[in-house]
C-alpha cells in the first residue's frame, strides 16, 4: 500500500532552490534513510511531508496516521503507556530532564502512536548505546513506512532497506542499506569517470584524424611544369580524386564528432580533509591517572572510589549509560581535580559538546588564529580543507550552522599546541563525509586520544581500549570497541538479564498458585494484583 507520494515539489529559501523533487513514491514496509551534506534539505523535506512547512510548488499525499519525531518537540501522550514503559520511567516532560531522558520520552510518544508513516530527525541524539539498541529493536518491528534522517551509520545499516540521497536539490532513491548505498555511489562515480575519459579520448582521436586529413588535402602537390599535357591531365585527375576522398573523409569524421554523445565531466564534490598537526612528543608512560575518585551531586553518587589511567599514545573511548558520569569525568580531567594526576607536560585539546571555545562575535579566522602558533597562510589552508574557503573565513561564528561550528572547533583545537585530544561527542551535527574525514585523521594521529561518543562506528574506528563506567566504577578493557562489546554482550547490552529471569520465575510461581481450585477469594485477589505488578515490571525491563 502506498503511504507517501510527492509530485513536482519545489522549495526555495530566498532565491536558492533547496528542493526540486520530480516524483517520489513510498510504500508500506519501506524503511528509508535520508542522507546528504549539512544544509542539503533533509529536514526541510520532513517538514514539508509533515505539514510544518509549505512547498512553493507541487503536491504531495500521505495515507494513514503520521508521526513526526523531531528534537524540537516537547510533547508526551499518556495513551502510549506500552511504549513509555519500554523507553523510560518518566511520564512528564520537563526542562530539567537530561538530553537522553527527553529523547527517550519523545521516541516513546512518537512510536506509541502506531502510525503508518513515521518521520524521524536525528533520533539518536543524546541517547546512550542501550537507548540506541532499544530504538533499533522498535524500528525493526515497525510495519509501516519510515523516513529517517540520521548520521548514525550503524543504525542506517541495521534498519534501512532504502536510502534517499538529497543532493543539489534533487533526490535519488537507492535500494539497500547505507553500506549498499555507498557501494552503489562508488560504482556510479567510477562509471561516470570512465565514460567521461572514454569520451575525451575518442573526441581527441577524431579531432586529430580530421586535422591530419585536412592538412594532407590542403598540401596536395600541383602538376609539375616539366610534365607534358597528357601526363599533366592524368596527374591532375589523380590529385583531384585523392583530394576529394580526403575532403569526404574530413566531412565524415566531422559528422561523427558532431554525433558523438557528449559526456559532462563528473562534478567533483569538495571533500573534507583533516590533518592533525604533529606536536612535540611527551615521553611519560601514563599521561593521566585517577585514584580514589569520589563524586556526587546531592544524593546522586556518580563515582565511589573509582580509578583509571590513560597511557601515552593510547586511543581510549569512554562509554556507559546516560547519566553515568562520562562528561563529568572528562570535566574533572580538564579542570585538574585533586584526585586526578596528569603529566606536567600535558597540553590538552578539549572538544566540548557546548562548543564553548568559540567566540560568536568573532570570525572563523579570528577564532582559530587566537590560540594558534601558526600564521594566517597555514591556518587558511587548514580551514580550506574543512571547506571554509576564500571570504568564508570572515563569516562570524554566530551565523554558522551547528555542523559548521563543530568544524571550526576542530580546526581551532587541531591548530593549538597540544599533545592529547579529549573529545566529548565530537560527531554531533556533522555530516557523514566530515565524520569519516575526522575518523581517518584520528586513526592516523600518533598522539593520545580520550573520546566520549555514542556513535558505534566512530568508536569502532578510533578505539584501541575502552573505559566503561558502571556501578559507580570505571572498568578498563584493553582492546578495541567491538571486542569489548563481544566480551560483555550479556551484561553490557542487557544488564537486566538476571532481573528478567527472576521476574519470569516469580510470574510462573504466581500462575501456579492461581491455578489452585481451592484458593480463597481474598488470596486470589492478592495474587492477581501481584501478577499484574510483576508483568508490568517485566514489560519495563530493558532488553
Amino acid at each position: 500500500m502506498q503511504t507517501l507520494s510527492l509530485n513536482k515539489i519545489k522549495k526555495f529559501y530566498g532565491d536558492r532552490l533547496i528542493l526540486d523533487i520530480d516524483n517520489l513514491e513510498l510504500y508500506e514496509g519501506d524503511k528509508v534513510g535520508i542522507v546528504g551534506i549539512n544544509g542539503s534539505g533533509k529536514t526541510t523535506l520532513l517538514n514539508i511531508i509533515s505539514g510544518r512547512e509549505l512547498a512553493d510548488e507541487g503536491t504531495f499525499n500521505t495515507h494513514g496516521k503520521l508521526s513526526y519525531i523531531t528534537q524540537l518537540d516537547s510533547v508526551h501522550d499518556d495513551s502510549c503507556e506500552h511504549m513509555l514503559s519500554r523507553f523510560t520511567n518518566k511520564r512528564e516532560y520537563c526542562e530539567t530532564m537530561s538530553g537522553g531522558e527527553k529523547t527517550r520520552l519523545k521516541l516513546a510518544t512518537g512510536l506509541g502512536k502506531n502510525a503508518s508513516l513515521v518521520l524521524m530527525d536525528e533520533p539518536t541524539t543524546n541517547l546512550d548505546i542501550k537507548g540506541i539498541q532499544l530504538l533499533e529493536d522498535e524500528l525493526t518491528k515497525l510495519t509501516g513506512t519510515l523516513l529517517l534522517v540520521s548520521h548514525d551509520r550503524e543504525l542506517l545499516d541495521k534498519i534501512c532497506n532504502k536510502v534517499l540521497e538529497v543532493k543539489n536539490g534533487n533526490v535519488k532513491l537507492y535500494n539497500g542499506n547505507y553500506s549498499n548505498y555507498k557501494y552503489q555511489k562508488q560504482l556510479e562515480e567510477d562509471y561516470a569517470a570512465f565514460e567521461y575519459e572514454s569520451y575525451v579520448r575518442e573526441k581527441e582521436r577524431l579531432t586529430k584524424a580530421m586535422q591530419e586529413k585536412a592538412e594532407k588535402s590542403s598540401t596536395m602537390r600541383k602538376t609539375p611544369k616539366r610534365m607534358g599535357n597528357s601526363e599533366a591531365r592524368l596527374h591532375k585527375m589523380g590529385n583531384q580524386k585523392s583530394k576529394k576522398n580526403l575532403d569526404n573523409a574530413v566531412k565524415s569524421i566531422k559528422t561523427r564528432l558532431d554525433q558523438l554523445e557528449v559526456k559532462e565531466k563528473p562534478r567533483e564534490l569538495k571533500k573534507t580533509l583533516v590533518d592533525i598537526n604533529k606536536k612535540d612528543e611527551i615521553h611519560s608512560k601514563i599521561l593521566i591517572q585517577g585514584n580514589n575518585i569520589n563524586k556526587a551531586f546531592g544524593s546522586n553518587v556518580i563515582f565511589n572510589n573509582a580509578e583509571f589511567n590513560i597511557p601515552n599514545k593510547s586511543k581510549t573511548v569512554l562509554v556507559g549509560d546516560n547519566g553515568c558520569g562520562k562528561s563529568t569525568l572528562v570535566k574533572m580531567i580538564v579542570q585538574g581535580e585533586d584526585c586526578i594526576k596528569s603529566s606536567s607536560k600535558l597540553k590538552i585539546g578539549y572538544f566540548s559538546q557546548s562548543l564553548d571555545i568559540l567566540d560568536e562575535s568573532k570570525t572563523i579566522l579570528e577564532n582559530v588564529m587566537e590560540s594558534s602558533p601558526h600564521g594566517e597562510s597555514f591556518t587558511r589552508t587548514v580551514l580550506s580543507r574543512l571547506l571554509f574557503t576564500r571570504d568564508e573565513v570572515y563569516k562570524k561564528v554566530e551565523v554558522l550552522s551547528g555542523g559548521e561550528r563543530v568544524k571550526v572547533t576542530f580546526a581551532k583545537i587541531f591548530l593549538q599546541d597540544i599533545n592529547i585530544l579529549i573529545l566529548d561527542e565530537p560527531t554531533n551535527f556533522l555530516d557523514m563525509a566530515t565524520i569519516e574525514a575526522i575518523e581517518n585523521a584520528l586513526e592516523d594521529y600518533q598522539g593520545t586520544i580520550l573520546a566520549v561518543s555514542h556513535d558505534r562506528r566512530f568508536l569502532s574506528s578510533v578505539a584501541s581500549r575502552v573505559l566503561h563506567i558502571g556501578d559507580k566504577k570505571i572498568n578498563t578493557y584493553e582492546g578495541c570497541y567491538e571486542e569489548f562489546i563481544k566480551s560483555n554482550q550479556r551484561t553490557f547490552v542487557n544488564d537486566s538479564y538476571e532481573d528478567k529471569i527472576l521476574l519470569e520465575n516469580k510470574i510462573a510461581q504466581v500462575i501456579g498458585q492461581l491455578s489452585d481450585p481451592t484458593l480463597a477469594s481474598d488470596k486470589k485477589n492478592e495474587l492477581d494484583r501481584e501478577f499484574m505488578e510483576l508483568t508490568k515490571k517485566l514489560r519495563s525491563t530493558k532488553l
